[in-house]
């Protein structure tokens, strides 16, 4: 545990972020308590115009002491100069360096792609990360390959007057360990699966009327489990969704058929017939034992099997989403995975660092999971990117997640021509994207103003359906600020 003593709380958020990133695991208490057994304990001494921290370390004994000016006006000024004098005491405790530095945020490559976008030349891109941040340079490498990409695949998008479509289908056949994403089992569900999808198409029919005159450029249905629903379902949903929304302008259509043990090819037709250019078939790993520990049902084998019938019927753009730092899992059965891909030829990778929420079960049960071993490397990041790379694709998306083994980064490779632009365009916040079902959340974007605002939907599918009108409220008040 690591205790968080502070006599100013402005900043709590920012230390506490990056403590996490050095302490991984550690829980934070805010105030003292001699029954308690602390690993650190943190106290800030804030002045007039200084800021300073005093690091007990139990473990080794230790403490450090610092402090820094700052200008208290100027918060965005302050928060770096408290973050890099916490990064210096932490490092020095820990022996360990970030390879994002004190940068916590999900969205590192906004920063590149807003200081490119404003005419800065890459070395004054690269300088402000590395003294702003502390940012390796191997990362900012990266984080400007990828936002010269994003730039140009978004180059002919109206982020004022288009806007994406985001439908949330948030039933799985089955919880994975490390999931904290709003799922529901579809087992309990297919009965009242009508329910659920006539208080979504109200939701459809309304957001069309607001939007009505807009350009509709990327569609993507996502989960849960998408194809989780029986084929007819899947097929009324997707007609319903092309009769309410004009399709013409949609430059990308997705849908997550992600889980193997999902997917037949009744529904692979119905997502053929429909004119859906993008799919995942997401292994998470080709290691069968890994694929038992984390609850998938799904087989290696079928994973190859459903693949084969989607390349058979037709798709020619197949994203297989890839899981780094599993349990159990290490160098070796990462360079598997990757040997087994390389094998099938996906059209883009999703490499993602595990990231264990507080609402995973790998979380909530460590007494049951405690055991488990999790190993997330840069060797293993490097290798991935290598493989990627050997297949011709390039890394052309980047966020992050809080709480993720190894402090790293999820990063989407492509061939040519077979970016998600949708997955740009969330990350990136440069355009609305209206969301649609239960646990989504709507991102109404105001580019003139450089700001955006949030419209949450309730979580549970129950409430969802009884309180559908609220739902439509929540988005009339956001949705009115829009002007034509």
């Amino acid at each position: 545990m690591i205790g968080l003593i502070l006599d100013d709380q402005s900043f709590e958020q920012d230390i506490r972020e990056l403590l996490m990133a050095f302490y991984p695991g550690e829980t934070f208490a805010h105030e003292e308590d001699a029954n308690e057994t602390y690993r650190l304990l943190v106290h800030s001494q804030t002045g007039a115009d200084r800021f300073g921290l005093r690091i007990k370390d139990m473990d080794n004994a230790r403490e450090c002491s610092e402090s820094t000016p700052v200008q208290f006006g100027d918060r965005f000024d302050t928060k770096n100069r408290i973050k890099r004098m916490l990064y210096g005491m932490a490092r020095e405790l820990t022996g360990k360096t970030l390879p994002w530095g004190t940068l916590t945020g999900i969205r590192p490559t906004k920063i590149a792609m807003t200081k490119l976008m404003e005419g800065q030349p890459e070395e004054a891109v690269r300088a402000y990360m590395k003294e702003t941040y502390l940012t390796s340079d191997a990362k900012i490498d990266l984080s400007i390959e990828i936002a010269k990409r994003e730039w140009n695949l978004l180059s002919d998008i109206d982020y004022a007057h288009g806007y994406s479509l985001y439908v949330g289908i948030p039933f799985c056949p089955t919880t994975c360990l490390y999931c904290s994403f709003t799922s529901f089992p579809i087992a309990q569900w297919e009965k009242r699966m009508e329910e659920y999808l006539e208080a979504l198409f109200r939701e459809m029919d309304y957001t069309a009327a607001k939007m009505e005159g807009r350009t509709l450029d990327t569609v993507y249905i996502g989960g849960g489990t998408p194809t989780s629903l029986s084929a007819a379902h899947l097929d009324r949903l997707i007609k319903r969704l092309k009769e309410t929304f004009d399709f013409q302008t949609v430059k990308e259509f997705t849908v997550e058929a992600g889980r193997p043990d999902s997917i037949t090819e009744d529904k692979l037709r119905v997502l053929k017939g429909h004119g859906v250019t993008r799919i995942s078939i997401n292994p998470q790993t080709m290691k069968q034992e890994t694929l038992s520990i984390i609850g998938r049902r799904h087989s290696v084998d079928m994973v190859k099997e459903q693949y084969h019938l989607a390349r058979s019927l037709g798709f020619d753009n197949i994203n297989m989403d890839l899981i780094i730092g599993l349990p159990e899992e290490d160098m070796d059965d990462v360079k598997h995975t990757m040997e087994e891909i390389k094998a099938l030829g996906p059209d883009s990778i999703t490499v993602h660092s595990l990231a264990i929420k507080r609402a995973a079960r790998l979380n909530m049960f460590k007494e049951k999971y405690g055991d488990l071993k999790i190993t997330n490397t840069q060797e293993m990041i490097d290798l991935t990117a290598a493989y990627a790379r050997e297949m011709g694709q390039e890394p052309y998306y980047l966020y992050r997640q809080k709480n993720m083994a190894g402090n790293f980064e999820n990063v989407g490779y492509s061939l040519p021509g077979k970016a998600c632009i949708y997955n740009i365009l969330i990350m990136e916040e440069k355009q609305t994207i209206i969301a649609l079902g239960a646990g989504t959340t709507t991102k109404v974007v105001f580019p003139s103003e450089n700001r955006l605002e949030r419209v949450e939907n309730v979580k549970d599918v129950e409430q969802y359906i009884t309180r559908i009108d609220e739902m439509l409220e929540r988005k009339e008040k956001m949705l009115a600020k829009l002007e034509m």
